[in-house]
């Protein structure tokens, strides 16, 4: 009996009652013909974002209630958001079998819940509108990640309008990936990236980073630090208490005493392990909150005038002082910085680009007035200047190959060109931070040392207490590269984050708890605000890449936030004929900047609100008759389509007077402002906009000038500002950059070009030989600057007008257009310069063309001064050729006299006066045609024809004859087919502006 089966009456009752299947039924399971229908969907929705998306259901867990999809890691690539991820949700439940209907539903990638996958910033509980708090509490385990500190490294002291929004007091560590580095393997030194495209990889990323970048997250307040040098001047001078004649100090109540070690510049190079903020002293004294103060002052012999970065050292203690008052004096004034010497002791600290005049001068004083009295100031160097590499490499003793010679060199290039590793040897931080590799392999020190300098600026800090270092509170970090890759035609390799979540060291959190997943919400901010605004703006089809979650070097160290945005690939045509363009750098650095602005923003609950675009459509004029001086400004502010937040409250007026640098700024809340002038001195203005969030990029500048007794005022017209990339074309078998027929127009210059193109052919794109390949370049231009549009040009007109005898004052062709000036009294004439300004399009030409030398709002206003009797001077590399139609051709002959007569290569840059009209001098003129750092480069310039009979040439080209530039007497009008700015030298300039002005007031 034991061993037969048996059922006890009232187990068989239960079973009989339907509790328990004598056969246990199997829960329910979703088949693989569903889980591929959900991965095909899936890849569906995250195909509409991202290129190359691929996703599958790898595992399925039902239990109690709850399913659970696991899928591949493709779906961590999308960019999720609140309402994405519910509309997710359904769209996955309405594709499960029946019985799931009612289960509770979770979907997993990258070993996250997708809803955990939506940024901080983008969740309800985070959102909050400017000027209101977030009225949710954060969900259990969402941590933010700050890092605070009482007082911020560097305050600018003496801005018209301070920030107190934006990313003040907040601390950004931020590099331009590569640059020239000593390779060992092969004894020299040399690029990480291939030259292609007329520029590489080390250079290129500087040109969206330091122009634009850095000075948009300064402009909203932040402290931003980077491990490679950011000035391109490439003179450098170093004043320091250790060496005679550069340094003085004068005691008040407190005296100056010995300090702690600190920088000596004892050597002309540095080997390895050298460091020259060992070498020398510091001086120290205590605070005062009144009475005489002590001073220390720095002096310096400028070789030149120009823009130079100035840095200071210090030393820090416990006793620092947290308001250290710096002023540096320059062209335009002194500007002072309170500066938190507590932290940053023993390196370099920046505190801005200034304009300064040659000769010897004080550039920075110290002083030990503060607010907490009793603390200590501490004085040691101050830079001025890039400068060129001082760091000599050889190949290691260990690597040596026996009976070859070996050489301590240094780069031989500017500092701005060299990899992070020599600036943080430069930089005195340690051997551990800047070799890693114990000076073995320059290349891996290279990109290892920028993680491990910014956990040596991070120790101390809040979130890295017990760790030494510069007590920096860092908030965020980010890499800017340039990945690789080549795509067929027209197709974009766009924009990748990277980003690394899983160090098992701390346990996928950082010091203070906040999840390393903090680095996902920086990564998915930043690359959808840069995709979304390239999309809206240039390129409908911008491709958006994955957010890699993976152990990358320099995502994986840092102790804090950190991305590597890899925005496109330097090697693809179609990539680089938008990555050339100003206007593309412009967006995507604003766009980079929002981003971080959003993050930091949802770490701290603070409102996010993004500083104004540049203001436009500005004219400067005399009030009343001008013989008072009293002048009026007036500007337009520009309307962000792209975002909401960028709205101006108000405005600074920056001020420069004849040669000198421009002031501190006065604050206006109205677009335009009224002061009197001083007669006989040129007076030059830019405008920015301002709001809570920041200060926006200045304006084009204005300039005016009232000339006691004068022959009248000239009408300047700004019509130049065009920015652009190199004329590009591509087919089915060429495709490049023509810089002969026109090389674009940079803004300001252009630090990443570094020759001319000489591969075309479209069947080497996958060569792999870098010399040889679609896109190879020249390399004769690589540690020089190009010279740009200075939006500086009226000021050169205005002096050679005031010389002639004439007052002038200046509007932008955009504010003419628009009719809203009137001409001064007196008027002496127009003087319209277009530069190089022509109708342009951007990479592939899916958007509008802009930069149309005569658009029509400004024909129509040309027409109505020109049928008033208004004499007019109008010059420019495409002033007729620019016109397309007949109409616009029609114009030009009526208003002007003339017609296009073909081009003129700019090799041929030189023309004569041949008119007999005694009003010209006899002369021959010569424009820019080749680089220089300074001045724009002339491609071609125009040949014009005489039309009407009042027309005549005036000035023929030396090589075949054809008018260079025309006059009508009846109209009274003179065209020139090549900037006036661009003529070589100022006597030349000078003659020419007083002879045309001659001719059109008939003064002979």
């Amino acid at each position: 009996m034991k061993n037969r089966f048996f059922l006890h009456p009232l187990f068989l009752f239960w079973l009989l009652c339907g509790a328990v299947s004598p056969l246990q039924a199997a829960p329910p399971q979703v088949d693989a013909r569903t889980r591929r229908d959900i991965g095909a969907m899936l890849t569906r929705i995250v195909g509409r974002e991202v290129a190359g998306a691929d996703v599958r259901i790898v595992a399925v867990k039902a239990e109690r209630g709850t399913l659970r999809l696991y899928a591949s890691v493709g779906l961590s690539y999308y960019p999720f958001r609140e309402a994405n991820t519910a509309a997710i949700y359904d769209s996955v439940r309405r594709a499960l079998p029946r019985e799931f209907l009612k289960s509770q539903l979770e979907i997993y990638t990258d070993t996250r819940e997708i809803r955990t996958l939506i940024p901080m910033a983008c969740r309800t509980a985070a959102a909050a509108p400017a000027g209101k708090k977030a009225k949710k509490k954060r969900p259990a385990g969402d941590i933010p990640f700050t890092n605070r500190a009482a007082h911020p490294l560097v305050t600018p002291l003496s801005g018209a309008a301070p920030v107190r929004g934006g990313l003040a007091g907040r601390h950004i560590a931020l590099w331009q990936s590569h640059g020239r580095y000593f390779d060992q393997k092969e004894n020299r030194w040399r690029w990480q990236r291939s030259r292609l495209w007329e520029t590489c990889e080390d250079l290129y990323t500087q040109s969206y980073v330091l122009p634009y970048l850095v000075p948009m997250l300064e402009n909203a307040g932040a402290n931003v630090l980077l491990p490679r040098e950011r000035d391109v001047q490439k003179n450098e001078l170093l004043a320091d208490n250790d060496a005679a004649g550069q340094y003085a100090e004068t005691d008040g109540a407190q005296s100056w005493q010995p300090g702690g070690p600190g920088f000596a510049h004892l050597q002309q190079v540095y080997r390895t392990g050298e460091n020259p903020f060992r070498a020398g002293t510091t001086r120290r004294v205590q605070t005062v909150a009144d009475g005489p103060e002590s001073r220390a002052v720095w002096r310096a012999d400028i070789p030149e005038k120009g823009m130079y970065a100035v840095y200071v050292s210090y030393e820090s203690t416990p006793r620092s002082a947290e308001d250290a008052c710096y002023v540096v004096r320059h062209a335009g004034g002194e500007s002072r910085f309170a500066v938190n010497q507590a932290m940053g002791g023993g390196t370099w600290i920046y505190l801005g680009r200034f304009f300064f005049n040659a000769g010897q001068q004080e550039v920075v004083t110290l002083t030990n007035r503060s607010q907490a009295p009793g603390r200590t100031v501490s004085a040691d160097a101050v830079k001025i200047g890039g400068g060129f590499g001082n760091i000599a490499r050889t190949v290691d003793a260990s690597l040596r190959k026996p009976g070859a010679e070996y050489l301590e060199e240094t780069s031989g290039y500017p500092r701005f060109c060299e990899g992070a590793r020599y600036w943080l040897q430069w930089a005195g931080f340690d051997e551990k931070v800047y070799t890693p590799k114990e000076n073995l392999d320059d290349y891996k020190d290279d990109y290892m040392s920028r993680a491990h300098w910014v956990n040596a600026l991070m120790g101390g800090s809040e979130r890295l207490p017990d760790s030494v270092g510069l007590h920096i509170p860092i908030d965020a970090v980010l890499a800017f590269h340039s990945d690789a890759g080549v795509r067929p035609g027209d197709e974009t390799v766009g924009t990748l984050g990277i980003f690394f979540t899983r160090d098992k060291d701390s346990k996928g959190r950082f010091a203070g708890g906040a999840d390393r997943y903090r680095s996902r919400d920086l990564t998915d901010l930043v690359q959808t605000q840069v995709v979304d605004d390239i999309r809206r703006t240039f390129e409908p089809d911008w491709n958006r890449r994955g957010l890699w979650n993976r152990s990358y070097y320099e995502a994986r160290v840092p102790g804090a936030p950190t991305m590597l945005l890899e925005l496109l690939s330097h090697q693809n045509f179609a990539d680089m004929r938008y990555g050339h363009d100003p206007r593309f750098k412009f967006l995507v650095s604003r766009a980079v900047y929002k981003g971080i602005l959003r993050f930091v923003a949802s770490q701290y609950g603070t409102p996010y609100i993004v500083q104004p675009l540049p203001v436009e459509a500005l004219d400067a004029q005399f009030l009343g008759t001008g013989n008072d001086g009293r002048v009026r400004l007036r500007w337009s502010p520009v309307i962000d389509t792209l975002e909401a937040t960028a709205v101006p409250t108000g405005y600074i007026v920056y001020t420069r007077i004849d040669g000198g640098g421009f002031d501190q700024g006065r604050y206006t809340d109205r677009p335009s402002f009224e002061e009197t002038q001083e007669p006989g001195h040129t007076y030059s203005y830019k405008i920015t906009a301002v709001n809570d969030g920041g200060e926006s990029f200045p304006s084009s500048i204005l300039s005016i000038c009232w000339v006691m007794d004068s022959w009248g005022c000239v009408f300047i017209v700004d019509g130049f500002d065009r920015v652009c990339a190199p004329e590009s074309a591509g087919c089915d078998s060429l495709a490049g950059f023509y810089r002969d027929r026109d090389g674009g127009v940079p803004d300001g210059c252009d630090i990443a070009f570094i020759g001319r193109q000489r591969v075309f052919d479209r069947s080497m794109a996958r060569c792999e030989v870098d010399s040889i390949a679609l896109g190879a370049c020249a390399c004769d231009f690589e540690t020089d600057i190009v010279g740009g549009n200075t939006f500086d040009y009226a000021s050169l007109h205005g002096r050679s007008i005031a010389r002639a005898g004439y007052s002038f004052c200046t509007v932008s062709a955009k504010a003419l257009a628009r009719g809203e000036v009137q001409l001064p009294e007196r008027c002496a004439g127009i003087d319209l310069l277009l530069g190089k300004q022509r109708t342009t399009r951007i990479g592939r030409g899916a958007g509008e063309p802009a930069f149309e030398a005569f658009p029509a709002g400004l024909q129509a206003a040309l027409r109505r001064y020109a049928a008033d009797g208004c004499p007019i001077f109008v010059s420019g590399a495409y002033v007729v050729s620019d016109l397309g139609d007949d109409a616009d051709r029609a114009f030009a002959a009526e208003v002007f006299g003339c017609a296009p007569g073909g081009v003129q290569p700019g090799a041929n840059n030189r023309a004569r006066i041949t008119t007999a009209d005694p009003n010209f001098s006899r002369g021959e003129y010569a424009y820019v045609n080749d680089y220089r750092p300074d001045r724009y480069v002339v491609e071609q310039a125009d040949v014009l024809l005489p039309v009407g009979e009042g027309a005549f040439p005036v000035m023929r080209y030396l090589s075949d004859g054809r008018p260079a530039a025309v006059a009508d007497s009846t109209a009274r009008t003179v065209v020139l087919g090549f900037p006036f700015e661009a003529l070589e030298g100022e006597a030349e300039r000078d003659r020419l502006m007083r002879d045309i002005l001659s001719f059109l007031n008939q003064k002979k």
